[in-house]
């Protein structure tokens, strides 16, 4: 079966964040990127923006979403790696392979 080839004449998308926004942004904890999101969506859904301004918002929404869920993303395989962890330790607990560690 053969491949679908890349359209080489798709344009490459252009941000408008600067790497020191994107850095500051990766940066901030859960807490200030959730924030900072509904700041984002807020000044969105208020509207008057013109389309400029409303597609950096749009990319600043999008950065701080991807961000939390990074760190959502992160907690998860902290947690998954405790539980799982708990469940080797519960299932060896009494027995004579616990003994000999």
């Amino acid at each position: 079966m053969a491949t679908a080839k890349k359209n080489e004449s798709t344009p490459a998308v252009v941000s408008s964040l600067t790497d020191k926004e994107r850095d500051q942004i990766s940066k901030l904890n859960y807490e200030q990127a959730r924030d900072q999101l509904v700041q984002a969506v807020q000044a969105l859904e208020a509207g008057g923006l013109d389309l400029d301004a409303s597609m950096r918002q749009w990319e600043i929404g999008e950065a701080l979403a991807q961000r939390a869920q990074a760190l959502l993303d992160e907690v998860r395989g902290k947690l998954d790696a405790a539980q799982q962890q708990q469940a080797n330790a519960g299932a060896q607990a009494g027995t004579q392979s616990n003994l000999e560690a």
